[in-house]
C-alpha cells in the first residue's frame, strides 16, 4: 500500500481512539439530559474534581491543607501514606455519590418543574463552585495520576502492522484501554436505560416532571441515581484524560469538546454519544492531516464545531436524537 494511504489509516485509528475519549465525557451529558432535560454545564468540572480527588486520596494528601496551614500556622501537607489504586477509586466513587446526594438536596429539589433554562443556570453556578472548591480542597498545582493504566506506544500493534503492511502504526496503549472501557460502559448504560425500571423512569422524568410525579416516580431519587452515574462516568473520563495530559484546569475544558459530539449524536442517545465522538475524533484528525498544512494547521481547535454547525442545518436532532413532532 502507498505510504500516504498507510499514514492516513494510522491517523484514522488514532482519531477513533481520541473520539472514544470525547465520548466518555459526552456520556455524562447524555445521562443528565435524559433525566432532567437540561445540558449539564458542570460535567467537565465533575471530571476534573473526580480526578483531583482520586489523586489526593491516593497520595494521602490532607484536604484543605493550604487553608488549614494559613489559618492555624501549621505545616501539614499529607498523612504519610499512599492508598492502592483500586481503594482510591472506590473512595472517589463514594465521594461522587455523596456529591450527587448533596446536589439533589441543596439545588435540584428546589427546581422541580422549573424551566430548563433555570436548571441550566444552576449547573453553571455548580460548575464554578466545584472548580473553586476543588482547588481549595486539593490545591491548584498540576498533578500526575497513576492507577496502573498502560502507557506508551503499543509494541504489539506496531509489530503486527509492520508485518502486515511494512509500516508500523503508533497507537497509544492508553487509548486502546480507554476504548475497551468505553465499550463496556456504553453497553452497560444502554442496557440500563432500555431494560430496567429505573431506566424507563429516567426517560419519563425527562419528558415531564409533573407527569412522572403523578404516576409515583420519585423525582428526587431518579436525580440522585443519574447524577451518581454521571459522577462515575466523570471519574472514568477524568482518569483517562488525567493520565493522558495531567490533572489540571484544562481538563475541565474537555466539556466544550463534548458539545459537537452531542450535536452529531443527539442529546438523548447513549450510542449517539459514541458515534458522535468517533465522527469528531476521526474527522478532526483527517482534516488536520489532509487540509491542515494548506491553511497553516491548528485546525483541530475549531473543526469539530464547524462540522457540528453544518450538521445541525441538515439534522437538528442529531443522528440518534428524538424527533420533535408537534401539532400546529
Amino acid at each position: 500500500m502507498p505510504e500516504q494511504l498507510l499514514f492516513a489509516l494510522e491517523v484514522t485509528l488514532n482519531g477513533l481512539m481520541t473520539g472514544v475519549m470525547y465520548s466518555l465525557v459526552a456520556l455524562g451529558f447524555v445521562l443528565i439530559f435524559k433525566a432532567s432535560g437540561v445540558f449539564n454545564y458542570a460535567q467537565g468540572v465533575m471530571a476534573l474534581f473526580a480526578a483531583m480527588t482520586l489523586v489526593g486520596l491516593q497520595t494521602g494528601q490532607v484536604p484543605f491543607a493550604h487553608l488549614i496551614n494559613a489559618v492555624f500556622g501549621t505545616e501539614i501537607h499529607d498523612f504519610g501514606w499512599e492508598l492502592p489504586a483500586i481503594l482510591a477509586i472506590l473512595l472517589t466513587l463514594g465521594v461522587m455519590i455523596l456529591f450527587a446526594i448533596v446536589v439533589e438536596r441543596v439545588v435540584l429539589k428546589h427546581l422541580v418543574n422549573q424551566e430548563p433554562i433555570i436548571l441550566f443556570m444552576a449547573t453553571i453556578g455548580l460548575a464554578y463552585f466545584m472548580e473553586g472548591f476543588g482547588d481549595l480542597m486539593w490545591g491548584s498545582d498540576i498533578k500526575t495520576i497513576d492507577v496502573g493504566l498502560p502507557q506508551g506506544i503499543s509494541e504489539t500493534v506496531e509489530a503486527t502492522t509492520f508485518e502486515w503492511f511494512g509500516y508500523g502504526f503508533f497507537i497509544d496503549r492508553l487509548d486502546i484501554a480507554a476504548s475497551l472501557i468505553a465499550i463496556v460502559l456504553v453497553i452497560s448504560l444502554t442496557l440500563f436505560s432500555q431494560y430496567t425500571r429505573t431506566g424507563r423512569a429516567l426517560r419519563a422524568v425527562a419528558d415531564d416532571h409533573q407527569a412522572a410525579l403523578s404516576v409515583g416516580i420519585s423525582l428526587r431519587r431518579i436525580w440522585v441515581i443519574v447524577w451518581a452515574i454521571a459522577g462515575f462516568v466523570a471519574l472514568v473520563a477524568g482518569v483517562m484524560w488525567g493520565a493522558k495530559s495531567g490533572v489540571q484546569f484544562s481538563l475541565s475544558l474537555i466539556a466544550l469538546k463534548a458539545l459537537p459530539v452531542l450535536m452529531l449524536g443527539g442529546f438523548t442517545s447513549i450510542p449517539g454519544a459514541i458515534v458522535g465522538g468517533l465522527i469528531i475524533g476521526v474527522g478532526e484528525k483527517l482534516f488536520e492531516f489532509a487540509i491542515g498544512p494548506m491553511i497553516g494547521g491548528a485546525t483541530e481547535n475549531w473543526f469539530a464545531y464547524v462540522l457540528a454547525l453544518l450538521f445541525l442545518v441538515v439534522r437538528p436532532q442529531g443522528l440518534f436524537g428524538e424527533k420533535i413532532i408537534e401539532r400546529v
